[in-house]
C-alpha cells in the first residue's frame, strides 16, 4: 500500500461546543417553525394507525379504536411540542450549534469547514404547509448530520446560503447577531440541464423489473386459464409480487421527476428533483471526489447513460445500499454527459478517456468480460472501466486520492496479476483490475506521485 498525504477534507471529529472563536459574538438561539410539532406528530400518528391492524378495529369496535388513536395522537403531539420547545440552533463563528433534549440535554457543534453539501427537502406535508427541512452532509458522516426540520422555505434557503458561504470562508456573510439568518437574495443561477420526464419514464420501463413484468402477467393468466379458478390468497399474492417488482422503477421516477441542474454565481452545483418530495441540493464542486458513468444493458439501444457524483461524507438514503442523492444525470445521451463531465471536472473530455486492457492471461479470470476491463492515466484523472451487461466507468481526479492499494488474490498470484485500488473519501474506488504485477506497482507509484503533485498544486493560493 502506498500512503498519500492527508487530504484537507479528511474526516475529523466534531469539536465540542465552546466559547466563540476569535471574539465572535454569539447570536441568540433560534427555534424551528411553530408548525414543526404538527408535522412530526402527523408522521408519528400515521405510523401508529398503521401499526393498529384492521383486526384490532374489528375486536374493539370503531369507537374504542378511535379513542385509542386519539389518546396516542395527543401523546405524540405533546411529546413533539416538548421536543420543539427544547430544540434550538444558532451560528457561532464558523460553527453551527444545535441543542435539544429535555431530560438528557444534547449539544452539538458542527465545524462548517467539514461541510460537504446542504440539502433542502420538502416532503409532501411540508409542501402543503410551506415549510422545508435542511440537511447537512459533513466529512466522515455515516448519516445526515443534524437535520433541521422544519423552517420556512425562505429561512431554510437563507440559512443554507449562509452555512455554505461560511464553509467557504467568505467573510462577507458574517452577520450581526441581531440580523438573523437572512442573507441577500441570491443572484440568478445559470441553468445547465433539465431532464425530460418522458425520457425518465421510458428509461425506467427499460429496466429488468419492468421488462420482465409482461412475462409474469402472461404466466399468471396462463395459470388462471389452465386451472379455471383463482383463490383470494393467490390474487393477493400476485398483486403484491407485481407491486414489489414495480416498486423500484416507480420510486426512481418519483425521486428524479423534474430533474434540473444549475450553477450558482459561486460556481457551486445546484441540483433539484422530486415529485412527492422535492429536494434541492447545493454541492461545491471542489468537494466532488469522483464521477461514475453507467451504461445499463437495455439503455444502450437508445444510447443513454447515467452519471453519478461521489461526495465525501454524503450519507445517502437511509436503509439503502445505493446513494440516490448524488446523481448528476439520471438519464441522458453522450453529448449531454460529455458537457456535464467537463463542467464538473474542467479539462476532462469523456470521449477522449483512453484505457488499456489487462494482459491476455487475465482471460482465465474473466472469460467473457476481459475486453470490457481497462484502466488509464490522463493528465487530470485516473480512469477505469468494467462490466459485461452493465458497463461502468469511474473517473477520479488525482487531487482526491486518499490512498493507493495493490491487492493480490490467490488466483492472481498464480497468474502474476494484481488489482490497483485508488481510494477516495467518497467511499468508492477507482480500480485497475488484474494488471500484470510489475505494471500494477508502476501504476500505483504513478498514482501516488500524481496525487502528491495535484494536492500541492491544489493547496497553493
Amino acid at each position: 500500500m502506498t500512503g498519500l498525504p492527508a487530504s484537507p477534507e479528511a474526516p475529523g471529529s466534531p469539536e465540542a461546543p465552546g466559547p466563540p472563536a476569535n471574539g465572535a459574538v454569539e447570536e441568540p438561539r433560534r427555534r424551528l417553525h411553530p408548525l414543526s410539532p404538527v408535522l412530526h406528530g402527523a408522521k408519528s400518528i400515521a405510523v401508529v394507525v398503521a401499526a393498529l391492524s384492521w383486526q384490532t378495529l374489528s375486536q374493539v369496535g370503531l369507537e374504542r379504536f378511535a379513542l385509542v388513536v386519539a389518546v396516542l395522537a395527543l401523546g405524540v403531539v405533546v411529546f413533539s411540542l416538548i421536543n420543539w420547545l427544547t430544540t434550538g440552533y444558532h451560528v457561532v463563528g464558523r460553527e453551527l450549534r444545535i441543542s435539544d433534549g429535555l431530560l438528557w440535554r444534547r449539544n452539538r457543534a458542527i465545524p462548517l469547514e467539514r461541510l460537504q453539501a446542504v440539502e433542502l427537502r420538502r416532503p409532501l406535508l411540508a409542501q402543503l404547509t410551506g415549510l422545508a427541512e435542511l440537511r447537512l452532509e459533513v466529512v466522515g458522516g455515516s448519516k445526515t448530520e443534524a437535520p433541521l426540520a422544519y423552517l420556512t422555505v425562505r429561512d431554510a434557503a437563507a440559512l443554507r446560503e449562509r452555512l455554505l458561504a461560511l464553509a467557504g470562508r467568505t467573510p462577507s456573510v458574517e452577520l450581526r447577531p441581531d440580523a438573523g439568518p437572512q442573507v441577500a437574495a441570491p443572484s440568478l443561477e445559470q441553468p445547465l440541464l433539465r431532464v425530460s420526464n418522458r425520457d425518465l419514464v421510458i428509461s425506467q420501463l427499460l429496466t429488468p423489473q419492468a421488462f420482465l413484468l409482461p412475462v409474469g402477467v402472461a404466466f399468471v393468466v396462463m395459470q388462471f386459464v389452465i386451472e379455471a379458478q383463482w383463490s383470494f390468497i393467490g390474487i393477493a399474492s400476485t398483486v403484491t409480487a407485481m407491486a414489489g417488482v414495480l416498486l423500484q422503477p416507480a420510486r426512481r421516477i418519483l425521486q428524479d421527476w423534474d430533474f434540473r441542474l444549475a450553477r450558482d454565481p459561486g460556481g457551486r452545483l445546484v441540483v433539484r428533483f422530486g415529485l412527492l418530495e422535492t429536494r434541492s441540493q447545493v454541492v461545491p464542486l471542489h468537494r466532488v471526489q469522483s464521477v461514475g458513468i453507467t451504461w445499463p444493458l437495455l439503455w444502450r439501444a437508445q444510447k443513454w447513460l447515467h452519471l453519478r457524483l461521489d461526495i465525501a461524507g454524503y450519507a445517502g438514503e437511509p436503509g439503502s445500499d445505493s446513494k440516490r442523492s448524488d446523481r448528476l444525470l439520471p438519464v441522458g445521451d453522450v453529448t449531454t454527459a460529455r458537457q456535464l463531465v467537463w463542467d464538473v471536472l474542467p479539462g476532462v473530455d469523456l470521449l477522449t478517456l483512453a484505457t488499456s486492457p489487462p494482459p491476455a492471461r487475465a482471460r482465465w479470470l474473466h472469460p467473457f468480460a476481459l475486453r470490457y476491463l481497462g484502466a488509464g492515466l490522463t493528465p487530470e484523472v485516473f480512469v477505469s472501466r468494467w462490466g459485461l451487461l452493465t458497463r461502468e466507468m469511474s473517473v477520479v481526479p488525482y487531487a482526491r486520492l486518499q490512498s493507493v492499494r495493490v491487492v493480490q488474490g490467490p488466483l492472481q498470484r498464480l497468474l502474476g496479476l494484481a488489482t490497483v485500488y485508488a481510494d477516495t473519501a467518497g467511499g468508492r474506488s477507482g480500480q485497475a483490475r488484474d494488471r500484470d504485477l510489475a505494471e500494477a506497482w508502476a501504476l500505483a507509484e504513478q498514482l501516488a506521485l500524481r496525487a502528491r503533485h495535484a494536492r500541492a498544486t491544489f493547496s497553493q493560493p
